[in-house]
């Protein structure tokens, strides 16, 4: 089992769940999304603040089986890509 933590900018809270649902996850408390071999707990942080711009941010604490960890960070990787403009 692998554990490990992100920080996500700029991709609203709601949208992660989405993302993560999306993946074959299945919210089962308010933050907290399981699937088969993996978990990811949610947690809203302070927005960062870039002068009078502020960006909201998000937490990912993820517990993974090891077999499944590079196919679910590639894929999630994908989901969250932001092009610039």
């Amino acid at each position: 089992m692998r554990t490990s933590s992100r920080e996500v900018r700029g991709i609203p809270y709601f949208l992660l769940k989405e993302y993560l649902q999306e993946m074959g996850g299945e919210l089962v408390e308010e933050d907290l999304i399981k699937a088969p071999g993996w978990m990811v707990l949610l947690t809203r942080m302070e927005p960062y603040r870039l002068g009078s711009l502020s960006i909201g941010q998000t937490r990912l604490d993820i517990e993974i089986e090891d077999e499944l960890a590079d196919d679910f960070f590639e894929r999630f990787s994908k989901k969250t890509l932001r092009a610039g403009a």
